[in-house]
């Protein structure tokens, strides 16, 4: 085995092919340069070291502190009434390896995670004076599988597990489950090449919207595994029925509903081996019955022609996303904002971005804002948590799921390090002018 990964790696340094030339790819028109195919694609990640004393970078006027530490793998989080945190702890997975590349990938990317276990499992974190300090944490449910998706919907907490939708009932200030779940709906969970299943509810709190990563990169494992894939799902509170609600998206991550308008929005993770600027990760409004280009085209209606046979009626009716956050930066999270994070973060969304494994030159490693403007993206990200990646190239960190706080504080999960950060103005902002993309707090999903 060491000989086949010493040849894998002699083979990454014959084939690369990342020029390290950086395309503009932020926004709704990124620059889409020419496929690079070639025996193996670039695989760099930045190494783990530790924090010691240092702590990520946050903008002028704002403080990071660490609320939950020694977690195992947390992913996403979820803000209760009374400003409990729920943390989500898991790992999932396991698709098994086709090709050598498969291999290789697979060992390059462990150099770049946690070696904890996974916890199956929520975590309650618990601020009893309400100074953002959370001194009591415990484990609200455990012996969950890959938990990911959470939802506080008409008194009770929805889990997104790898197979499944499961239901807690909830009190308020509640500590610890009163019981097993209940299962609501069973997920597509053969393989699971892509495993995370995000969530978000609708603002009435009868549907659930579901997001199920494809079982491949570019069909290489056949169609037939992809029934059911790479697209979102629709599902009744009530009764767990559920329909597709959007599709084509190779591995919708994270979800979020817009405030005021209860537009359902995404960031995706696009497909790999055809270069480092290809193809964009993205945020996206998700359009009932939409179709977004997965296997057969990307940003629209370029063609893929690895995805054999081709579809050219589905090519036709592919619809481009809203907003490139560039290639391979790997959007796990993302959060509409509040005024309550202050003016200049008043509208928009905030997107966690694990980081690349599949450049030369790491991409991601942070969390920006994305303004928007009429209840859509406008302007460049902005930087809100940087300093994941490290002087020497080495990485601390790597952001996960980004939950907003209605008081106004950014809550990150961080599962490299293992860490729950929160972000909060050093003082009260000024009151920010209502959101144009909607009145009243972000619901409480995750």
């Amino acid at each position: 085995m060491r000989t086949f990964l010493l040849i894998g790696t002699a083979a990454i340094a014959l084939f690369a092919c990342d020029s390290a030339s950086k395309a503009e790819q932020y926004g709704p028109n990124p620059d889409l340069p020419k496929q690079q195919r070639g025996l193996l694609p670039d695989m760099v990640i930045p190494k783990p070291e530790n924090w010691g004393s240092d702590l990520p970078k946050v903008p002028q006027g704002y403080t990071i502190k660490a609320i939950a530490t020694n977690l195992r793998i947390p992913r996403q989080t979820l803000v209760l009434p009374n400003g409990d945190i729920l943390v989500a702890e898991g790992t999932g997975g396991n698709a098994p390896s086709l090709r050598p590349k498969d291999f290789i990938a697979s060992y390059i990317k462990n150099q770049g995670k946690s070696s904890v276990g996974g916890g199956n499992r929520l975590t309650l974190l618990h601020d009893s004076d309400g100074d953002g300090s959370y001194k009591t944490q415990g484990v609200f449910a455990d012996h969950l599988n890959a938990p990911y998706g959470l939802a506080l919907v008409n008194g009770a907490i929805y889990v997104a597990n790898q197979d499944s939708v499961v239901r807690f009932d909830y009190r308020d200030g509640q500590t610890k489950a009163s019981g097993p779940p209940t299962l609501l709906t069973a997920l597509p969970s053969a393989i699971n090449h892509h495993w995370t299943k995000a969530m978000t509810a609708s603002l009435d709190g009868r549907f659930l919207y579901v997001g199920i990563g494809s079982n491949s990169n570019i069909t290489e494992r056949g169609m037939d595994v992809e029934t059911d894939r790479a697209m979102i799902w629709q599902i009744d509170v009530q009764t767990g029925m559920h329909k597709p609600y959007a599709t084509g998206l190779r591995n919708p991550t994270a979800l979020a509903t817009q405030p005021g308008t209860g537009q359902v929005w995404a960031v995706v993770n696009e497909r790999d081996e055809i270069g480092p600027n290809l193809v964009p990760d993205y945020l996206t409004a998700v359009h009932e019955g939409a179709f977004y280009g997965w296997p057969y085209s990307y940003w629209g209606q370029n063609v893929d022609r690895r995805a054999q046979p081709q579809d050219p009626q589905k090519v036709a009716s592919a619809i481009r996303p809203d907003y490139s956050l560039g290639s391979h930066v790997a959007a796990l999270g993302v959060a509409f904002s509040t005024p309550a994070m202050g003016a200049k973060f008043a509208d928009g969304v905030f997107v966690g971005e694990h980081g690349s494994w599949n450049r030369s030159v790491p991409v991601g490693y942070k969390v920006i804002f994305v303004p928007f403007r009429g209840g859509r993206p406008a302007g460049d990200p902005i930087d809100f948590v940087s300093g994941f990646l490290n002087s020497d190239g080495n990485t601390r960190g790597r952001p996960v799921g980004v939950t907003v706080d209605p008081r106004g504080a950014l809550i990150v999960a961080d599962d490299l390090s293992n860490t729950v950060w929160r972000i909060a103005a050093n003082q009260s902002q000024p009151a920010a002018a209502a959101s144009q993309s909607g009145e009243g707090p972000p619901p409480q999903t995750r």
